[in-house]
């Protein structure tokens, strides 16, 4: 049997994935009143008020600054940053008129037809895309080869 893990260490792990925002427990909390804004607009009634300003709409919320920077800006990645959910984002940007497909496409620095391309293409290469953890992990297997005389390498 193995020992129980540290659960605060496990999800400080999901953190070092590169490009990567796992919506954890923490994040949700961090991020509950942007959801909820974004949320609110499902009703158009809503929707209507907040193209109308969307300072004033903002400001009804109790949203940190950082937050409603974010969605002034309309950066998805800062938002998910702030604890926004995907999900709720994406009331958002439907809001804007703009699909899930445009703003999966700036979150990872395409354009819409970049990113459908890329995703018509089988997605995104995991190669190159590791936590920390295994990046360290990897460096040292191959500092550890380097110094076996005739050992196997990758290119080999």
């Amino acid at each position: 049997m193995t020992a129980p893990r540290d659960i605060h260490a496990y999800l400080a792990e999901l953190e070092t994935i590169p490009g990567t925002r796992v919506y954890t427990a923490a994040r949700a909390r961090k991020g509950f009143h942007l959801n909820q804004f974004a949320f609110s607009l499902m009703q158009a009634g809503n929707r209507e008020r907040f193209k109308a300003d969307e300072r004033a709409y903002l400001d009804a919320w109790p949203l940190t600054d950082g937050q409603k920077a974010a969605v002034l800006a309309r950066d998805y990645n800062a938002m998910l940053d702030v604890g926004g959910n995907i999900y709720f984002l994406a009331k958002i940007f439907s809001t804007d008129g703009k699909s899930f497909q445009y703003a999966a496409g700036t979150m990872t620095g395409m354009s819409q037809e970049e990113y459908a391309a890329m995703m018509l293409g089988g997605g995104r290469s995991p190669e190159g895309l590791r936590s920390h953890a295994e990046q360290a992990a990897l460096a040292e297997v191959a500092e550890i080869a380097a110094e076996i005389p005739n050992a196997p390498t990758a290119e080999n």
